[in-house]
């Protein structure tokens, strides 16, 4: 079995123009501060990061890998979220993605999906320069405004929704097997990929590509009163990265799922800091160690309640008091008999 790695965090949240977190270095010795061994950085922030750097320059790479390891981190994956939302988007939403796109390509949705495209394409080859085995981003929706069936949906809509999803992600997939990397979509209301259906789905229209797995966040699962831990079982061998992120669902005679349009801190469904919502981290470290999963546990911190640094500063504790040391032997070992096949067949009556 395998003891998972961290605790990581990923940096979106936490990147802005004030030190320490504006540069890498700062960000780092601040994240290595709190305990932290790992970090998720995301590639359109270039405060921290340059992608195309990163794509043409192993040296780039391994001098940022250096740098970390000063102080005892190391990249747990990089991130493409913003730009997997841009790889299929529809146009209703064409005005609010726009901002996830450089200035020049916003207005023309061509350009800015072929451009989203690229980026991943240059992701999978930065990640192989870092020695990386998983990348976390998102899938896109074509069909996210469909998601409730009403009005009823034409025959075979969704099913062509999802084999262009596969169309448009199939060469990018092939970039990351390539060299060597999983694809970790993850799973998030908002995506064409937000629960176990819809991932099936994806995985028939790729044809079960062995890229094509899942960064699991069951925050996400919560908000849909999805059941995060048989989700585990179901679907352990395709997850590839973990966010450690809590929530909670507290429904009322007001608003419940889809929460009445409501701002964060009103909504009945909530992300939480560490610790705070409802979600079971205990069942959730012992299933990932029980299905040896091989990856990092990072902390994405999201709560409207809760300071970004006290989150932090208590995530980083939670997640090292979370991960499950595996045993290299069974418990009832000094119990053994040393048997061999003569002994066995004695005890069956057989011999």
């Amino acid at each position: 079995m395998k003891t998972l790695k961290g605790p990581g965090i990923f940096l979106a949240q936490y990147a802005g123009d004030a030190a320490p977190f504006n540069t890498l270095p700062d960000i780092a010795r601040w994240a290595a501060s709190l305990g932290f061994v790992g970090l998720q950085i995301p590639t359109t922030d270039r405060r921290l990061f340059d992608l195309e750097q990163a794509a043409a320059s192993k040296a780039y790479c391994d001098d940022i890998a250096g740098m970390l390891a000063g102080h005892g981190l190391a990249v747990t994956e990089l991130s493409t979220h913003l730009q997997g939302q841009l790889v299929a988007s529809h146009p209703a939403y064409d005005r609010l993605f726009d901002g996830f796109a450089p200035g020049h390509l916003r207005g023309d949705a061509k350009a800015r999906q072929a451009w989203a495209v690229e980026q991943l394409k240059l992701a999978a080859t930065a990640s192989r320069h870092f020695g990386l085995s998983a990348h976390a981003t998102f899938s896109g929706a074509l069909a996210w405004h469909l998601f409730y069936p009403w009005p009823q949906r034409p025959a075979g809509l969704i099913e062509e929704a999802f084999a262009e999803l596969g169309r448009r992600w199939r060469p990018i997939l092939d970039a990351f097997d390539e060299a060597g990397v999983d694809v970790c979509y993850e799973l998030h209301p908002g995506e064409d990929l937000h629960d176990g259906a819809t991932f099936e789905r994806f995985l028939d229209a790729v044809d079960h590509h062995p890229r094509a797995n899942i960064l699991y966040d069951p925050s996400h699962m919560v908000l849909q009163q999805l059941d995060y831990l048989a989700f585990i079982d179901l679907y352990h061998e395709r997850i590839r990265a973990f966010h450690v992120k809590d929530a909670e669902f507290r429904p009322n005679g007001r608003a419940g799922v889809y929460g009445g349009y409501q701002n964060w801190i009103d909504r009945p469904g909530r992300f939480r800091s560490l610790g705070d919502g409802q979600i079971d981290f205990g069942a959730i470290f012992s299933k990932m160690a029980q299905y040896d999963y091989p990856g990092w546990a990072v902390l994405e911190w999201e709560c409207c309640l809760k300071d970004p640094i006290q989150g932090a500063t208590e995530g980083a504790r939670f997640i090292r008091d979370h991960i499950i040391k595996v045993t290299d032997r069974a418990f009832d070992d000094f119990a053994a008999t040393g048997a061999d096949q003569a002994f066995n067949r004695q005890v069956l009556g057989i011999g």
